[in-house]
């Protein structure tokens, strides 16, 4: 039987979880220039996701799931959040869980970038690092092994099995995307865990059948996207839906770096890898339109990779 104060700790912790709502979602829009797209009838447009709680996208799906386990009485200030990451969903726990009162421990490939790996200290994460050579899908067998052993000490978050990460997609970018951008033709993402693709696209589908659905993904198993899935060679995440795009782009490392440094100097914008390899593909979509709305997903911006960016600008 749960006790008074135990209940009213959970009640406490509910009313602060959905407080913090208003710092997730709701995203501003960037408009790229005619002068990176060459087509004036096609337009590119980018939802800016580090302008929310965690500095990314992953704050949907890490409020979101955070959120369903505390309602649902699996995590509170004595349990302590676990899950693998490549570094962005990790630092969107870590941002929500600080405000909650909440302890979170991260299994992490050990050449995630620098800038991550001080931002996740810095908000007090427990950090397991894992082999750089099996990425996530390490990340993720460590995790497990961690929650075989102790199972009342954690809770595990499971970003790559948990319905709350596509749900929180499904129930917010995709609403946003259609009432900010209502002449869109076409959304494009790149796929890690897939949440941000199948829930943005099950719903675009539902809201408009002849939105086409353009995911992408590196070109081979050895690449540099930090938080990209070659879905052939890698582990493939539970909530992944092959049934939601209409089509699969693959962009390489080099295009991305590219972009990064083009984007830079055309738009004077300061992106990551990621957001660079979905402008990217962007432009590999618009190529093959006379005219249409492309919108597309910028995770996150330079900040958390200074010294990379640094080298490409100063080239």
């Amino acid at each position: 039987m749960i006790s008074a104060e135990t209940k009213q700790d959970q009640e406490t912790l509910l009313e602060k979880v959905i407080a913090l709502g208003d710092k997730v979602g709701n995203t501003p829009l960037h408009h790229f220039s005619p002068a990176l797209i060459n087509n004036d009838k096609v337009k590119i447009v980018a939802k800016m996701e580090w302008m929310q709680i965690g500095g990314s996208v992953k704050a949907r799906a890490a409020y979101s799931i955070i959120r369903n386990a505390i309602e649902s009485g699996k995590l509170n200030e004595k349990t302590i959040l676990l899950d693998a990451t490549s570094g962005n969903t990790g630092i969107a726990y870590a941002a929500i869980a600080k405000e909650l009162g909440i302890k979170v421990s991260l299994c992490l490939p050990q050449n995630a970038s620098i800038e991550r790996k001080q931002i996740l200290t810095a908000l007090g994460v427990d950090i397991i690092y894992t082999s750089p050579l099996e990425g996530t899908d390490g990340s993720q067998q460590v995790a497990r092994e961690l929650v075989k052993d102790n199972a009342d000490k954690y809770f595990y978050a499971d970003q790559y099995k948990n319905e709350n990460n596509w749900k929180a997609h499904y129930n917010t970018t995709a609403i946003e995307i259609v009432n900010q951008v209502p002449t869109i033709t076409h959304f494009a993402a790149g796929m890690g865990t897939t949440g941000t693709f199948v829930g943005t696209g099950r719903r675009l589908r539902e809201l408009d059948p002849s939105i086409r659905l353009v995911a992408f993904q590196p070109d081979s198993a050895l690449h540099g996207l930090e938080g990209w899935k070659h879905l052939e060679t890698a582990v493939v995440p539970k909530i992944y839906d092959p049934g939601v795009a209409d089509e699969i782009v693959e962009v390489t490392t080099e295009e991305a770096y590219e972009m990064l440094v083009r984007v830079y100097e055309i738009e004077n914008l300061l992106l990551s890898p990621s957001s660079a390899a979905n402008i990217a593909g962007s432009l590999k979509i618009a190529a093959q339109l006379k005219e249409g709305t492309i919108v597309t997903i910028l995770p996150d911006n330079a900040d958390k990779y200074s010294e990379v960016i640094k080298k490409l600008i100063k080239k």
